[in-house]
């Protein structure tokens, strides 16, 4: 149980810097996501908090306390490495034992089994302990890896995407049990991933990191529905969000909207809060962003609606994704299943645009959207 602070950690490789100035501050007993792209510095940010790596520049510090000179080994931390890193001669019952087992956390081996019996049934693995790492699935691999983790009781649990490798049904179970297992042992905890639906799900927050900065922190809802620029837009959502350039201009009473080869305007819906942000601005160049589920389509012609052709049609599980196309544009929505989809085919699409947001077309920055009082407010709530 430990408040864990970054501050200005800077780490490099050679000429690579993987990490520029990197701050953070995690609470006491907080679920926190590293979410971004491979390659961002998710991992590097792991190691430098559990002192594997040390920064050039910057402290880490565990409970106000700075730990750049305490080993790894007295860090009180508990790892989930993404390659699993079981001891191969070990079988399941003692690789799981083997931390508290070592000098520094020892018990007694009545605790060790009780423990370990106790996580393995939550796992869903008892019948496991007495196989080596070789006579496992990679899956199972990577619950062992978790479950080693989960008999201690550390300062600070830290996985570096621990479900990668489970099989879809499993995972889903899995982001459930981590949750409820994170509360009930009451330990921060820091999980590193490149998906989507495990950062929104796990995270009491989620920092997104892309090219070894932190380009934005916030709660699930506050990221994805007020994003600070376009790469965090796409990065939240699947279907990723359309991004739709064109240009403001102002009419009688409030905005409109061009959009870019397809040349359609739209009367912007009339928000006095928005519309009064959009005058403070003075842009006239903006890129509209519109979530898959904000597009409306036909089959048949309808006033308002722009003509598009059919460009992709994929059916996923419990919804389809339709991609339609128009003067160079793609327009991704979300459609039910069972529909009757042929490539090329004509369908009419309409934006729902109280649901949209503006972007800085030049510095792809995020400028305002609806409601966006009413978000800033729940996110609070959230947050707080």
């Amino acid at each position: 149980m430990s408040r864990i602070q970054l501050e200005n950690v800077t780490k490099k490789f050679g000429s690579v810097t993987a990490l520029k100035n990197v701050s953070l501050d995690i609470k006491d007993k907080e679920f926190f996501v590293l979410f971004g792209p491979a390659g961002a510095g998710k991992t590097t940010i792991l190691n430098c908090i559990a002192g594997i790596q040390l920064p050039e520049e910057g402290v880490v510090k565990f409970d106000g306390e700075i730990v750049n000179l305490v080993d790894a080994a007295h860090r009180d931390t508990a790892m989930v490495f993404e390659n699993y890193a079981l001891y191969p001669q070990m079988t399941v019952y003692d690789n799981m034992a083997s931390p508290l087992r070592s000098k520094l956390y020892k018990k007694d081996e009545d605790y060790i089994k009780t423990k370990i019996q106790e996580v393995a049934a939550m796992m869903k693995m008892e019948n496991l302990l007495e196989r080596l790492p070789s006579q496992l699935s990679n899956g199972q691999k990577q619950r062992v890896a978790m479950g080693r983790a989960l008999v201690r009781s550390p300062r600070v649990y830290l996985m570096d995407e621990p479900l990668a490798h489970l099989d879809a049904k499993l995972r889903n179970a899995m982001r459930t049990e981590l949750k409820e297992i994170q509360a009930n042992f009451g330990t921060t905890s820091i999980y590193v991933t490149h998906d989507f639906m495990e950062a929104m799900s796990l995270g009491d927050r989620i920092a997104i990191i892309n090219e070894g900065e932190v380009i934005q922190i916030g709660t699930g809802d506050e990221i994805y529905y007020m994003p600070c620029n376009e790469f965090v837009a796409q990065l939240m959502g699947d279907p990723e969000i359309n991004l739709i350039s064109g240009t403001l201009a102002k009419s009688e009473d409030g905005y409109t909207f061009t959009m870019e080869g397809a040349q359609k305007t739209y009367e912007l819906p009339k928000e006095k809060e928005l519309f009064a942000k959009l005058g403070e601005l003075g842009l006239s160049k903006v890129d509209i962003g519109m979530r898959p589920q904000n597009l409306l389509y036909s089959f048949e012609p309808k006033e308002g609606y722009i003509k598009c052709s059919v460009y992709s049609y994929e059916s996923i599980g419990n919804k389809s994704v339709i991609v339609a196309e128009t003067s160079g544009l793609q327009l991704r929505m979300i459609a039910p299943n069972g529909l009757s989809v042929k490539i090329d085919q004509d369908i009419y699409v309409d934006m729902q645009l109280d649901h949209a947001m503006f972007f800085d077309a030049g510095t792809k920055g995020y400028l305002t959207r609806y409601n966006e009082a009413a978000v800033r407010a729940i996110a609070a709530e959230q947050e707080g």
